[in-house]
């Protein structure tokens, strides 16, 4: 409460609230020459990264409260605050800050507690079957085009009458700057352009009021998918198999930004680049579900656990399919969303 004379004034937080967080914070798992893997606190415009174990253990702090991305999170707000105070005093320490050009970034969470991936956004609901039924058409599979079916006029009531998503393979993640390994038989390797949240609290039929506070940080995501697979699997009931479900085809990264760092997550840049050159330039805007519905009908008679990860979906316009373009090998593959930084990826042929 403030006295002005004649006047009082009732203020809430929201009176104080800055426009951008006061302690933004960029969290990555990453290795030196092959070690283990360790956390650390991505600062100084993105080219240093900070030890945090070692600088807990500076503060007198227990390291292995700090020893990968679940420990941290199960610790809380707690956790955060102490992984601030370690950096703020430790910023300057050569010993235990890096330069992010002699590190290797692994994902954020290298495997995560499981990946959901949602259709969020409506111009890809319009777009993927129409591509898909092109491919399967150039590949002579005339059953797949039937199971595909048209490409609808407007988003099919399923898709507005609550989230939907699949389930990838969380043994198949990769971070920043790794190599994707084409499957075999594939000729046709996509990409996706998406992004998603970790989630950060323990939780079982979350209300939606109360969804946000389970949302860690959030993170690009690239769903890499064999699309000539793909069409083959399109005439069953079950989703997407093995045209998702391949060694390195889930790249998150290349680091976590904490939600306290992102306003307005659903009014994000998002571009994709292939050897430098831009495929799609879209936006976060317009999603059909927000996370937050997400989170409260997952949560449904079904418990959440820190480090399960949720895709947003591909935005529209964000694959090469809908281009009628796809990824050779030695392609350089950037996927940019405003505030969460580049996420980095090479393709690589198959096995022999």
């Amino acid at each position: 409460m403030y006295i002005d004379w004649l006047f009082i004034y009732i203020l809430d937080e929201s009176d104080f609230a800055p426009p951008f967080p006061l302690n933004p914070m960029k969290l990555a798992t990453f290795r030196i020459l092959n070690g283990s893997p360790r956390v650390g606190i991505v600062h100084s415009d993105d080219r240093q990264v900070f030890d945090l174990s070692a600088g807990v253990a500076r503060l007198g702090g227990d390291p292995a409260a700090f020893a990968d991305m679940l420990a941290l999170m199960n610790g809380g707000d707690r956790a955060l605050d102490i992984a601030r105070e370690a950096q703020a005093k430790h910023a300057c320490d050569p010993a235990i800050n890096h330069s992010i050009d002699d590190v290797e970034l692994l994902s954020p969470v290298p495997v995560p507690m499981s990946i959901r991936d949602f259709v969020a956004f409506p111009a890809h609901i319009h777009n993927a079957p129409r591509a898909l039924r092109g491919l399967a058409t150039q590949l002579g599979i005339g059953s797949t085009t039937q199971a595909i079916g048209p490409a609808p006029l407007d988003v099919p009531p399923v898709y507005r009458r609550h989230p939907n998503y699949y389930k990838g393979n969380r043994f198949t993640v990769i971070g920043s700057n790794a190599a994707v390994r084409r499957p075999r038989d594939s000729r046709f390797l996509d990409y996706e352009l998406e992004f998603g949240i970790f989630i950060g609290r323990n939780g079982i039929d979350v209300p939606h009021v109360r969804a946000r506070d389970h949302i860690f940080g959030y993170a690009v995501f690239n769903d890499f998918s064999a699309r000539d697979i793909q069409v083959y699997e399109m005439g069953g009931m079950t989703g997407p198999c093995k045209s998702k479900d391949f060694a390195t085809g889930n790249a998150i990264g290349p680091w976590i930004v904490t939600a306290d760092e992102v306003p307005d997550p659903y009014a994000l840049a998002m571009h994709s680049r292939v050897n430098g050159e831009t495929w799609c330039s879209g936006s976060s805007q317009g999603m059909l579900h927000s996370f937050e519905d997400m989170i409260a009908y997952v949560s449904r008679d079904e418990p959440l656990r820190p480090g399960e990860f949720f895709g947003s979906g591909t935005v529209g316009g964000g694959t090469g399919m809908e281009i009628n373009r796809y990824l050779q090998d030695g392609d350089i593959v950037e996927l940019e969303v405003q505030c969460l930084g580049v996420l980095l990826n090479r393709i690589e042929s198959a096995r022999d």
